[in-house]
């Protein structure tokens, strides 16, 4: 069998192994983009089993296309949640007016400071 875009597959190597997917691209004679009940990534033919239904799907369909077109052959999938990206935090800098301070409070105590002490 040849691979097409819309032919129905069985993962067989990896993370996703024994899940049904769709060749949504072909990228080259040995990869090719899929998408279904596994994550939508690139994949080497030989890890894939091609079945005997083709779907009915265009050239680089979107995922919401792909989960309509296994929902009418009645295969699940799962929906994922999309990873919501968090702020890390900063480290803050010193404002002028604290660094003056802390050159007062040293002042004080009568030592005599540098600059790169206090950034210290």
């Amino acid at each position: 069998m040849v691979l097409k875009i819309g032919r129905l597959c069985m993962k067989i190597a990896g993370r996703d192994s024994r899940n049904k997917c769709v060749i949504v691209d072909v990228v080259d004679d040995t990869y090719v983009l899929i998408d279904g009940q596994v994550r939508r990534k690139k994949c080497n033919i030989k890890h894939l089993e091609p079945l005997n239904q083709v779907l009915e799907i265009k050239k680089g369909a979107a995922h919401e296309e792909v989960v309509q077109a296994f929902k009418k052959l009645n295969i699940e999938i799962r929906e994922r949640k999309s990873k919501e990206k968090t702020e890390r935090p900063r480290k803050q800098r010193k404002r002028k007016e604290v660094m003056k301070e802390e050159t007062k409070k040293h002042a004080k105590k009568g030592k005599d400071i540098s600059k790169k002490e206090i950034n210290k």
